[in-house]
C-alpha cells in the first residue's frame, strides 16, 4: 500500500470528504486527491500536520507497519473530545452546557471548588468499585 493509499485509508476511517480532511489541513481537496492518487507525494510538512492532526501513528505513515492511529492517554482522549465540541460553536447542543459549567466553576469561592472536587473524586471512586464488582 502507498503513503497515498494510506491517506485515502485514513479520511475513509474518518468518514471525511476530501474537501473536509483538506480543510482541516490548510489544503484544498484537489491536493488531497492528487495525494491520494500518487500524483503528488506525501511532503514531511504534510506527513506531520495528518500525523498531528488526527493522531496517525507516523511509522504507519510512512511505511504501514504498526497500528494507524496512536494511542491516546485518557486525559489526552477526553481533552480531544471536549476540543470536538467546542469546535462546532453554537451549532453542537453540548457547547452551551460546557460553557456554563465552566462559567459557573470560575464564579465559585476557592471553599465551594473543593467541595466540588471532593464530590467529583468521590464520584469517581465510586464509579471504579462499582465497575470492579
Amino acid at each position: 500500500m502507498t503513503q497515498g493509499e494510506r491517506v485515502k485509508e485514513i479520511r475513509k476511517s474518518l468518514e471525511m470528504t476530501m474537501e473536509q480532511f483538506g480543510s482541516r489541513l490548510g489544503v484544498t481537496k484537489v491536493a488531497i486527491s492528487r495525494i491520494e492518487k500518487g500524483e503528488r507525494n506525501l511532503t514531511e510538512q504534510m506527513s506531520r500536520a495528518i500525523c498531528r492532526e488526527f493522531n496517525v501513528s507516523e511509522e504507519w505513515l510512512k511505511t504501514g507497519d504498526g497500528e494507524m492511529y496512536q494511542r491516546l492517554s485518557e486525559d489526552e482522549e477526553i481533552a480531544g473530545i471536549v476540543s470536538d465540541l467546542l469546535e462546532e460553536g453554537k451549532d453542537n447542543a453540548f457547547y452551551s452546557v460546557i460553557l456554563e459549567i465552566v462559567k459557573t466553576y470560575s464564579e465559585l469561592s476557592p471553599a465551594s471548588r473543593k467541595v466540588l472536587m471532593e464530590a467529583a473524586e468521590k464520584l469517581a471512586d465510586n464509579l471504579a468499585k462499582k465497575k470492579r464488582d
